[in-house]
């Protein structure tokens, strides 16, 4: 491989040949960080507001980085996929109320977005947003009470193709 010319004119520096990195380049170091695609499995276990919020933003901070994102929620996260329930999420359950209405408070005021409008935006970008199907059934739901956009994990994929071939594994 030799060096190549990057679009701002600066030369491309192809990465040595990792297994996880082959044919990747740097094309220049302004953008160096951007450039490295990464393959992200984000596990979500749970239906407090703020994990499910970091969880999500997370993913869409790799995603509009460049990296292939899946998210998958299993456990009580369920629960943050379900068409239902994914607007009643609260934030700090184990605090007294006014620590999670302060937080909550804080949120609106700082104009966040919401955790659907999280899902939208991740959806539409090209995230991967998946439910675990044991939990499903756990929850006594269906596939139709998911946000729109969220498909039914396949675990023997998942876990094979998602998860053991990713460069990073987040858990919240």
């Amino acid at each position: 491989m030799g060096i190549k010319s990057c679009h701002c004119g600066l030369s491309a520096i192809p990465l040595e040949k990792d297994s996880r990195r082959a044919g990747m380049t740097i094309e220049c170091e302004e953008n160096a960080m951007t450039k490295i695609i990464k393959n992200v499995s984000i596990m979500c276990f749970h239906d407090e507001l703020c994990q499910v919020f970091n969880a999500l933003m997370t993913a869409l901070s790799l995603l509009r980085e460049g990296s292939k994102v899946t998210i998958f929620f299993g456990s009580r996260g369920i629960n943050a996929v379900h068409k239902d329930k994914v607007n009643q999420l609260k934030c700090l359950p184990d605090m007294p109320k006014e620590a999670g209405d302060a937080v909550m408070k804080k949120m609106d005021e700082m104009n966040l977005p919401s955790v659907e409008d999280l899902f939208i935006m991740l959806i539409a970008e090209g995230a991967t947003v998946l439910a675990c199907p044991l939990n499903i059934s756990l929850f006594e739901m269906t596939p139709s009470d998911l946000v729109d956009g969220v498909k039914v994990a396949d675990p023997a994929k998942y876990y094979k193709e998602v998860v053991v071939q990713a460069d990073m594994n987040l858990t919240f």
